[in-house]
């Protein structure tokens, strides 16, 4: 039975469009719901807008000073703070800086904490939903204080690059305290997938193995001390913790913002007489160059979000849509890769495009390992009779990871 998106998904910026266009539909007891194109859908059209139901900056790209909005995560640098910091180049000057649309007049902090937003509107916002529990107040560089402990342990655990926040966690519990009413916020977080194991395939989520087990336990404990409630004392029990950690793991979207980026795409829409037209072109391609050298590919301010409709989506490894956030915040748009006929399901590839070039056996694994299902879109069905193994780069590679992964268990054995 189809789900009326509008009566659902007030966190959609455009309901009445995305009812038109899409609809959710229980598929089966392994994949749950799919969505479903209730029209036809064109190549490149956007299919929706959503903006999330919580979402957080990932700590350690915080640390490394990606400022972003901590509501909406819109780059707080100008292109050309930007571009400087990337680059390692603190004289650099960008041409057409009246393409950059970051607006610092416009930016506000807290003033208990001092956070920063990209906007009042963002501010408040922040405010409504969750910031009153998680404002830390004075004691923002308290080590001692519960939320700082926990956010230092998350950091010793999980190095870059990083998936998930505890902080996607906290304010999902934040959002809960703070509501009037808390009903309304638990339907809302009950609709995204909290399976720990697929029982049926024998399969357990990665982060939640037997060698994490102690990891986990002190993350509950320092989750509990900093933000317990009686009112939701199922998610802060063992099991609870761990469809809670689940939850986020399956469902958390990465989100990437930049300014430069932004700034980027703008430039390349102007319309220049062509030797203008090369001389920033040739500028675009040895700063990109630049950034390289300094920063390599970490580029974006990052984080992830938990989105209803996105969330909804199924994987496949040739994908008819994919999401992306042009508009240099948190709002989703997920786009058409092709043509979609009316009744079609709208599928998203849960790997990056690395991940996907890589054969059937390891897609498999890391489907497996974090989204606790046997893919069988029509790539790995007409692949199904390779052999169960790798390619040597493949092999290489996966040495490699086998070796950080003992170095990393030896570095976060808390």
């Amino acid at each position: 039975m189809a789900t009326p998106v509008n009566d659902m998904f007030s966190f959609c910026t455009e309901p009445s469009k995305v009812c038109s266009y899409v609809e959710i539909r229980s598929i089966d007891k392994i994949k749950g719901k799919g969505l479903f194109a209730r029209k036809g859908i064109r190549k490149g059209e956007t299919i929706f807008v959503e903006r999330p139901v919580v979402c957080a900056q990932f700590l350690w790209n915080s640390l490394y000073k990606y400022r972003a909005c901590d509501h909406c995560m819109r780059s707080l640098e100008t292109a050309e703070e930007n571009a400087r910091r990337l680059s390692g180049l603190s004289g650099l000057s960008l041409p057409y800086p009246d393409q950059c649309q970051v607006r610092p007049e416009l930016h506000q902090c807290c003033p208990q904490c001092q956070v920063m937003y990209c906007s009042a509107e963002c501010r408040q916002a922040a405010l409504d939903q969750y910031h009153r529990v998680l404002c830390l107040g004075p004691s923002r560089d308290d080590l001692e204080h519960p939320i700082n402990k926990l956010q230092e342990a998350w950091r010793n655990m999980h190095y870059p690059p990083e998936t998930s926040s505890i902080m996607l966690m906290a304010r999902m519990v934040a959002s809960v305290k703070q509501a009037r009413d808390r009903s309304h916020w638990l339907n809302l977080f009950s609709h995204f997938c909290s399976r720990t194991a697929n029982e049926q395939e024998e399969m357990a989520h990665k982060l939640l193995g037997e060698k994490f087990q102690g990891q986990l336990a002190l993350l509950r404990s320092l989750f509990s001390s900093a933000l317990y409630d009686d009112h939701l004392s199922q998610w802060f029990s063992p099991d609870g913790f761990r469809s809670l950690f689940a939850l986020v793991g399956t469902n958390g979207q990465g989100i990437g913002t930049s300014s430069l980026s932004q700034w980027v795409h703008a430039c390349d829409a102007l319309e220049l007489p062509g030797q203008q037209r090369e001389q920033l072109d040739a500028f675009i391609d040895q700063l990109y160059k630049d950034i390289e050298k300094e920063t390599g590919d970490f580029l974006n301010c990052e984080g992830s979000g938990l989105f209803l409709l996105q969330s909804s989506c199924n994987h496949s490894c040739v994908p008819n849509a994919e999401a992306s956030f042009p508009e240099n915040n948190f709002l989703l748009h997920l786009t058409a890769l092709s043509d979609i006929s009316p009744g079609e399901e709208i599928c998203i590839s849960y790997l990056d495009c690395c991940q996907r070039d890589r054969s059937r056996h390891s897609r498999l694994k890391i489907l497996r390992e974090n989204y606790l299902f046997v893919c069988s879109c029509p790539k790995c069905i007409s692949q199904a009779d390779e052999l169960d193994v790798t390619s040597e780069e493949e092999d290489d590679e996966g040495e490699g990871e086998a070796e950080g992964d003992e170095l990393e268990d030896e570095m976060t054995d808390v």
